[in-house]
């Protein structure tokens, strides 16, 4: 594999979750793919990544498709809120999100949010933790999350079962 080839699953997330080739991809899901973050200076961090090529807003979704996309974002949130608070007492909540605005395919950001971001972060939306947060090597993925992979899988596993 070329080293272009070997980020192919940063710039084609979907095509690559399809294939089974996205490393950050925790388990399939009715809706779409839980994915770990790239980031996670808050850890726990999850996506939900659609799993239609080409869609890249929930209304572009037929409404039963609409609803399993949704479903399975709770279901994340419950996973991410499960492991987080075992993790950390100072887990404060899970955040929500459809945005869309930088990456051109249907997604849901999952955010654990924390009492030690600090009230000022703390009750803002996450993007308006500081820039080099984003790319900072201390918290991006790397092997040193495996735990944290299989205690989230193992989560979004546990209530999948008791959801259906």
């Amino acid at each position: 594999m070329t080293t272009a080839g070997a980020n192919d699953w940063q710039t084609d997330r979907v095509g690559t979750a399809l294939r089974g080739a996205n490393p950050t991809v925790l388990t399939p899901m009715p809706g779409g793919f839980a994915a770990i973050g790239d980031v996670q200076f808050l850890p726990g961090y999850c996506v939900l990544i659609t799993d239609r090529p080409g869609v890249d807003r929930l209304s572009l979704l037929p409404y039963d498709e609409r609803a399993a996309f949704l479903t399975s974002m709770d279901i994340l949130g419950e996973a991410v809120e499960t492991v987080c608070s075992a993790r950390d007492a100072a887990f404060r909540r899970v955040n929500l999100e459809i945005l869309g605005n930088t990456d051109a395919f249907l997604h849901a950001h999952v955010w654990p949010r924390y009492d030690w971001e600090g009230e000022e972060l703390a009750r803002m939306p996450v993007w308006a933790h500081p820039r080099a947060r984003w790319s900072d090597p201390a918290t991006a993925l790397s092997p040193e999350h495996d735990e944290l992979r299989d205690e989230l899988t193992a989560a979004i596993d546990a209530v999948l079962r008791s959801a259906s």
